[in-house]
């Protein structure tokens, strides 16, 4: 058994056996209600300083709990909350940490409370206790970061500690003030309502959700909408926007002179996330699609493919574009035999670019496709290429729009898939090798594109979800953050489900081009009109540079030597036609001028409320027999 599943299994048992301990008290329905309002109002602080990184006062508001009503209630209170904020922020197997991290600081006021034998803490003593819980809940999830690592000892342990040593000293920090605002009133408060259970107060059977709905409520019209939809995709999105260079364009990470092959592929995820790249551009600065125009090159047909992608998300004709037509230049590319280029990936991206274009693929093409497909079912790069998930990805999209997702060809390839996928839930770019993100995007965008219904490409996201940094960005690997531009965009695609091409998305209104996304409405660029994806989600078609392979390729050619047995695949990626799913309509959402409508805590908060009321009638019936 893995690191990673040991601890989780070990974890779910001690989490299960505090609420089994809390179970067998029996609480009464009173003491239910409090539990039920002191989670929620510690989830809606969450929620409510999402923005800011670590710093809320959730875990001051279980301590309290704890110190004042005792281990169970505070145990209760703080595992409740992990995993209903966690709705709202992402589930992951960090719930199970956050819960018992959060339960043990429940536990942790409990024993305070002991220690001082029935005395008021000073605010300051409170505030210290809030700031050492802090950094011990930080300690507890860099165990679990560590879980994830290559090796499991004391240096890399270290490592971990110490990269997240500011987030976990903003954690304490922000534990500490906020206690020194409100701590003591809140203890008492919390001390004078257990004083009145301790002596009798009837309280109705629905005062649990009475409570719970009361103050959830209250947070789900208070709170900003963006507040709460923060999604891993919404992150990765404004990390991208925060990423651009005055010219427009973008560079392998923030700060790094700009690439069209970063650009190009930035737009696309963008795209995908309902941004037309006209309406990209950093204030007096330029544009996606104007730094593409004033971009020197696209001799290498990779580019002109990936240029014609962005091109058609944004709206634009390729055939006149910067006083070429890219159409043309893939058509003078396609061989005899009806390949483009003579290789598996330039010909998959073309299919994707003329298709998006509204030309037909050719049947000599799409057939030279099918007929590269390995033995196994899976694609590579070139002709003679071992199957890899990237490319097999993008065969898929290409199948898909060419109208032949539903064919053999495309069902050995899903079958290929599905057996390469890791234990994690990601994709290598080779089978057996260590998951990235660029290979999992390929792989979902492809699952996506031929409406494949499979638990492989959910388990894909969640991989890619906990992939998810600090910033917004997404990390290449557990033990890599390289190209984090290139690599989010591409994730953000596949979060967004979105398969390649992706049709011309609408046009923000004057003044609102880059702040907040526009209600991107996109066009399908589906053959036959559907949707392949889900609103609102992106897709990817390219890869950056694999774990210990060179990071050079983006700048290669596929006409010069190859460096190594994988070099020839890596160029061809880096220069190949960045492909840019198509994304389903997500018509009519919101700019953030009219009514966003009811919050979706609101429906969480009427479930939950329905089932604090159950468990309350529940204990009831239960204590009078």
């Amino acid at each position: 058994m893995t690191w990673q599943a040991a601890s989780f299994v070990l974890l779910a048992v001690a989490v299960a056996a505090g609420f089994a301990w809390y179970e067998r008290d029996r609480p009464p329905s009173r003491v239910l209600a409090l539990v039920a309002a002191l989670a929620a109002l510690a989830v809606v602080g969450r929620l409510a300083f999402a923005a800011v990184p670590n710093v809320k006062p959730t875990t001051d508001i279980v301590l309290f709990a704890g110190f004042a009503l005792g281990a169970l209630p505070g145990f209760a209170v703080g595992a409740v909350t992990a995993i209903v904020s966690n709705i709202f922020l992402s589930q992951g197997p960090w719930t199970v940490w956050q819960m018992a991290g959060w339960g043990a600081v429940g536990v942790g006021g409990a024993l305070l409370a002991r220690i001082l034998r029935g005395r008021e803490p000073s605010r300051l003593v409170l505030a210290a206790a809030c700031g050492l819980a802090g950094l011990a809940f930080g300690a507890w999830m860099d165990v679990y970061q560590w879980t994830l690592g290559a090796r499991q000892d004391l240096d890399s342990y270290l490592v971990v500690a110490a990269s997240s040593l500011p987030y976990n000293l903003a954690h304490a920090m922000g534990n500490v003030v906020f206690c020194l605002l409100i701590g003591p009133a809140f203890v008492r408060a919390l001390e004078r309502y257990r004083r009145r259970l301790e002596v009798r107060w009837p309280a109705p059977a629905g005062a649990a959700a009475g409570c719970l709905l009361l103050a959830v409520t209250i947070a789900g019209f208070a709170l900003p909408q963006p507040a709460l939809a923060a999604t891993t995709a919404d992150r990765a999105e404004r990390y991208l926007l925060r990423a651009q260079n005055p010219d427009g364009g973008f560079g392998a990470a923030p700060g790094q002179s700009s690439s069209p092959l970063y650009t190009g592929w930035t737009g696309l995820g963008l795209a995908a996330a309902g941004r037309n790249p006209v309406d990209v551009e950093r204030r007096g600065g330029r544009s996606i699609v104007g730094f593409v125009r004033r971009a020197r090159g696209r001799a290498d047909i990779g580019e002109v493919e990936r240029t014609v992608l962005l091109l058609r998300s944004a709206g634009i004709d390729p055939r006149r574009f910067g006083g070429r037509n890219l159409l043309a230049a893939i058509e003078r590319r396609r061989r005899a035999d009806g390949s483009i280029a003579g290789f598996v990936s330039y010909t998959a991206f073309g299919i994707l670019a003329l298709r998006a274009s509204g030309e037909p693929a050719g049947a000599a093409t799409v057939a030279w496709l099918v007929r590269n497909q390995n033995g196994d079912g899976g694609f590579g790069v070139a002709t003679s290429s071992g199957s890899d998930a990237d490319m097999t990805g993008a065969a898929l999209q290409a199948l898909a729009a060419v109208r032949r997702g539903r064919g053999a060809a495309a069902r050995r390839a899903l079958g290929w898939l599905r057996s390469a996928q890791n234990g994690d839930g990601g994709f290598g770019q080779m089978p057996g090798r260590s998951s990235n993100a660029q290979s999992t995007a390929y792989a979902v965008q492809g699952l996506v594109a031929v409406g494949a219904r499979s638990r492989a490409a959910g388990r894909a996201l969640a991989y890619l979800r906990g992939l998810a940094r600090r910033d917004g960005s997404i990390a290449y690997s557990r033990t890599s953050s390289q190209t984090p531009v290139w690599v989010t965009a591409q994730a953000l695609m596949a979060l967004r489900r979105t398969a390649l091409p992706i049709g011309a998305v609408a046009r923000a209104p004057r003044g609102r081009r880059s702040p907040k996304p526009a209600a991107a409405a996109a066009t399908p660029a589906h053959p036959d009109g559907r949707s392949r994806v889900g609103a609102g989600e992106p897709r990817t078609a390219e890869r950056p540079p694999k774990e210990n392979e060179p990071k050079s390729s983006a700048s290669g050619r596929l006409g010069e030597p190859a460096a190594g047995p994988g070099a020839a695949r890596d160029t061809a990626f880096a220069i190949d036609p960045a492909p840019a799913s198509r994304r389903a309509a997500a018509a009519a959402a919101p700019t953030g001028g009219g009514d966003a409508g009811p919050s979706p805590l609101l429906f969480a908060v009427l479930l939950g409320a329905l089932l604090a009321a159950a468990l309350a009638v529940w204990r009831r019936r239960r204590l009078s027999r």
